[in-house]
């Protein structure tokens, strides 16, 4: 048997707590990702005709924390066997992160565009990459990938990130 007054606290009670707003999750609570990355790193590319071999800087946003939008530009060497010459390399990128808050090792795959200008080799190419980096969590770490773009790519650097 219950009272009237055991139900009418009751209701009152499940009435107060649904009016009451939502508590937003505790700062440790909260899984964020990097909101920018600046890095710098070094890319080769060898086909039959051309090595190109280039430095340079890239910047990239992450627009959630799986996904990542890079792009890399620098000088470098264009060499065929008869002639070098300096030469610009660019790439636009999407990177997905199979685990973008490790601290340990991430990896990762993406594909986007590449050019190389000067030298004689004006030239636009599709790029694949498989890639592996150091903290994709963290605030900094190194990375490595291997990939498609003008020929076989072999890209390495370092990754600098802002945290939200």
């Amino acid at each position: 048997m219950s009272s009237g007054w055991a139900r009418a606290g009751a209701l009152a009670a499940v009435l107060a707590g649904a009016a009451l707003p939502a508590a937003a999750p505790l700062a440790a609570q909260r899984r964020t990702a990097p909101d920018y990355e600046l890095g710098a790193g070094a890319v080769g590319t060898l086909t039959d005709e051309v090595i190109v071999l280039a430095a340079g800087v890239q910047g990239g946003w992450r627009p959630s924390a799986r996904m990542r939008v890079t792009a890399f530009a620098g000088p470098g060497l264009g060499s065929d066997l008869e002639t070098d010459a300096l030469v610009g390399r660019g790439e636009l990128a999407v990177h997905f992160l199979a685990s973008p808050y490790s601290r340990g090792i991430g990896f990762y795959g993406g594909g986007g565009v590449a050019g190389v200008v000067g030298g004689g080799v004006d030239q636009g190419y599709v790029l694949l990459t498989l890639g592996v980096e150091h903290r994709p969590g963290g605030r900094g770490g190194w990375w490595i990938e291997a990939g498609i773009g003008g020929g076989p790519r072999l890209a390495a650097g370092w990754r600098w990130r802002r945290w939200h």
